[in-house]
């Protein structure tokens, strides 16, 4: 009876360090959110990629009034303590300003085990939208951050290097409301589509969906997760630049 007893603990405690150790081996996707939001608005697509088989690890940072410096280093502290550890693959996905602040820590910091990169509606080449509003009070209001996503040369966008990872972009074409003058060309109401895209991409996927809503579709989250997982859209043709 004792040696019964003996084996189930060590059954037992083998099982638990076995689902320990498939737990540590799961990669793991870093998401942020984009300007003005909380993550939150991320939790649809982070229960989706749990689904998938990946860990997530949400970066959480606060936008109004202030610079992208400032965001960048809030962001690097927790980036760095959801990585520094880890032996798996580290993925990264960002909806609008996430994306950006990704590129920017991708190039500073050499990340173990690199991954893949998903931008959501990130304004890669900036936004005529903030070319318009700059000097309207509610624009600054919402502080440095925003007015440096323009398409002038100095904008935060343009200081980002051409990507050296793999970059999966996704694209809205969808607005709530007719902004033609505002925008010129198919965008999801804040981003032109041509804006979203950047040099040395991967791959490319565009949706009927405005930009506060991209993170949260089903759509959208179908096709990230199938971009970690193979590096490619679901699509019949996929675009490479």
């Amino acid at each position: 009876m004792k040696k019964l007893f003996v084996l189930l603990i060590t059954v037992g405690a083998l099982s638990f360090l076995a689902a320990q150790t498939n737990a540590d081996q799961k990669e793991i996707v870093v998401l942020l959110h984009g300007l003005g939001r909380g993550k939150s608005i991320m939790y649809p697509l982070r229960d989706h990629l749990r689904k998938e088989g990946f860990s997530v690890a949400l970066v959480d940072y606060h936008s109004i009034g202030r610079s992208p410096q400032d965001i960048l280093k809030d962001v690097a502290l927790q980036i760095k303590s959801f990585t520094s550890d880890s032996a798996q693959t580290v993925h990264f996905v960002g909806h609008s300003l996430g994306g950006l602040l990704i590129r920017a820590y991708l190039d500073s910091v050499t990340v173990p085990h690199l991954g893949r990169i998903v931008l959501i509606g990130s304004p890669n080449g900036g936004t005529p939208f903030v070319d318009r509003f700059r000097e309207t009070w509610w624009l600054k209001m919402v502080g440095p951050v925003a007015s440096s996503l323009g398409t002038d040369a100095k904008s935060f966008p343009k200081t980002l290097r051409r990507p050296y990872y793999p970059v999966g972009i996704i694209a809205g074409n969808s607005s709530v409301i007719n902004n033609e003058d505002l925008i010129p060309g198919d965008d999801d109401g804040i981003v032109p589509v041509e804006s979203t895209t950047v040099e040395g991409m991967t791959d490319f996927f565009l949706v009927p969906v405005s930009h506060s809503f991209l993170p949260k579709d089903e759509m959208v989250m179908q096709q990230t997760s199938e971009f970690l997982k193979h590096g490619r859209f679901l699509h019949e043709r996929n675009i490479v630049k």
